[in-house]
């Protein structure tokens, strides 16, 4: 399941007095450099987490926070290997705990056997157990639940108990990546279970939205112990952490709405580092390091972020794949990635990176061409007018809204780019940025919106069901938790996502990965802009932290985090 990369949001720029009373109120709340030792760490990010619960939304800034809290059973790790943090062995064919089956359908499933951590403990003290990966998977197979990797679940279509710690998975589906259940990430049975008696409110009377500093929810290293909406999160060591203890005594998460604040922060010494997850994009970086970089660590590390705009295509404009194409033909996206990132950020011509191993270079490619975009808004019924905007035979002028993240410098500069150069082939848009709890939370997944940007960041080959596949588009019936946010409905896409996911030979799966992109790039139920590369601006003294370049985030090894 990919996560949204809306990595900055905010609410404009903030008068240099409002700003300077701001860093005074931060200082007095946690300054780090009253932590002469370096116990304690204090991390800007960009973005709030609209909920804390692991199992709903899929969000960075949730991943990120919870990187320290949250122990997944599996995650891909900094060298993009599968690895266990929950359970004590991955389930392989050769060493018997994955069973290939024969189903009645003539269609083969797989059993898994998982053990999970015999020391671990939530943070109330209480041991994760089986009780834990039962009741998760009632939560998950609930289509009122509103849990995000819904898919999942349904694919899981009982689970046998072993023991206390030992349980198999029986899937009704055999992936290449069937180890990987990255999704499955259990919640305390023990506090969830009464906030999911009526499983259509669950999403509001979860624990980790009434009462998110119980210690009972978190069994990672840290524990959440202050939450202040909108603007800081302290996470504090879990005593019944028995894996690597963490350094660091006390880890405030702050999240600051304005990629300018952000350094003003980072300069003041109001926080130590900028999270590469959430940070700054590429052109304010390299400004930033051009200044202070001697300060500073920076590490710059490419990843599988897919910057792009998503189409509502409920709106009728839209459901015309001319007027998609014209759209994409009418920006400029190479000059865009050269005038703001120097060429570091490739133009996108599909969703899956150069870097992933199913990728390829055999699709249509869309070069500027706004002669041909005007042509093809014509041949749409799409007619030049008077003020210079294009209107249909009832008169509709040719107009959208355009959204993102509030307070990202860089995508209100894309933005106005876009503005400009889709007025030039007729197209009016009007700007209308959100806080990204907002975006996220219920824009995006409510279909509120005609066009937004932001960002997918992806597990290496991960297969795009939950954005592409028709099943996945967010509705009532499904509590709104599918990530197909488009509404893009194509039964070829749909089968090559199954044939994609079910193929075991990695040679035919690279030709199904192509022909996937080619559709994509034909179809363009979205448009793509651009692959992203994370910027870490860490203190000198942290060592430690390892960039993935995947969905996973740097803090699910905050043991490895360490001053020196």
């Amino acid at each position: 399941m990919p996560v949204r990369g809306a990595r900055r949001r905010g609410a404009g720029r903030r008068s240099a007095a409002a700003l300077g009373s701001a860093l005074a109120l931060l200082a007095a709340l946690s300054h780090p450099a009253d932590a002469a030792a370096h116990d304690m760490l204090t991390i800007g990010i960009t973005q709030f987490p609209a909920t804390l619960n692991p199992d709903i939304d899929a969000m960075a800034a949730k991943s990120y926070v919870l990187g320290m809290a949250v122990r997944p059973f599996t995650v891909y790790d900094a060298g993009w290997r599968l690895d266990c943090l929950l359970c004590t062995r991955l389930p392989t064919i050769a060493n018997g705990l994955a069973m290939p089956i024969a189903l009645k359908d003539g269609k083969k499933g797989i059993d898994l056997t998982y053990t999970i951590r015999p020391d671990a403990k939530w943070g109330d003290g209480v041991p994760v157990t089986t009780d834990d990966v039962v009741f998760t998977y009632r939560v998950g197979r609930n289509p009122q639940s509103a849990v995000t990797a819904a898919d999942l679940y349904r694919h899981i279509t009982k689970i046998d108990v072993k023991d206390k710690h030992t349980f198999t998975l029986h899937l009704d589906k055999l992936t290449f990546d069937y180890a990987a259940i990255d999704d499955f990430v259990l919640l305390p049975a023990h506090l969830e279970r009464a906030a999911f008696a009526d499983p259509a409110q669950y999403r509001i009377r979860s624990r980790y939205n009434t009462d998110p500093t119980n210690p009972g929810l978190y069994d990672g290293p840290y524990r959440i112990s202050q939450v202040a909406t909108g603007s800081y999160i302290v996470l504090t060591r879990n005593p019944y952490w028995a894996g690597p203890p963490p350094h660091f005594r006390r880890i405030t998460v702050r999240a600051i709405e304005n990629t300018a604040a952000l350094e003003a922060n980072l300069l003041s010494s109001t926080i130590d580092m900028v999270a590469g997850e959430l940070g700054p994009p590429l052109d304010e970086a390299l400004a930033f390091e051009r200044q202070h970089g001697s300060q500073f660590d920076m590490i710059y590390k490419p990843g599988l972020i897919f910057e792009h705009v998503d189409l509502n295509l409920a709106r009728p404009a839209l459901a015309d794949r001319r007027v998609r194409e014209a759209l994409l033909l009418g920006s400029d996206r190479a000059a865009i990635s050269q005038s703001l990132f120097a060429g570091r950020q490739p133009v996108a011509d599909s969703f899956m990176s150069p870097l992933d191993s199913g990728y390829t270079k055999d699709i249509p490619h869309y070069r500027y061409d706004p002669v041909k975009a005007k042509a093809l808004l014509e041949a749409a019924g799409w007619h030049a007018a008077g003020g210079g905007i294009r209107r249909n035979a009832a008169g509709q002028p040719l107009s959208f809204v355009l959204k993102t993240t509030a307070g990202d410098h860089t995508r209100e500069l894309v933005e106005q780019v876009l503005q400009s150069e889709w007025r030039q082939i007729g197209v009016d848009i009007r700007i209308k940025n959100e806080p990204a709890r907002v975006l996220f939370g219920d824009s995006l997944p409510h279909r509120d919106f005609d066009m937004a940007m932001y960002a997918w960041i992806s597990a290496p080959d991960s297969v795009p069901r939950s954005i592409f596949d028709s099943t996945e588009i967010p509705d009532a019936a499904n509590g709104y938790s599918g990530q197909n946010d488009t509404g893009f409905k194509s039964a070829e896409m749909d089968r090559l996502i199954e044939a994609t996911e079910t193929e075991l030979d990695p040679a035919k799966r690279k030709a199904l990965w192509a022909a996937m992109q080619r559709l994509y790039a034909i179809q363009l139920p979205s448009l793509p802009l651009y692959f992203r590369s994370n910027v870490f601006i860490l203190p000198k003294w942290l060592k430690g932290v390892a960039p993935t370049g995947n969905q996973y985030p740097t803090t699910l090894w905050i043991t490895d985090w360490q001053p020196q």
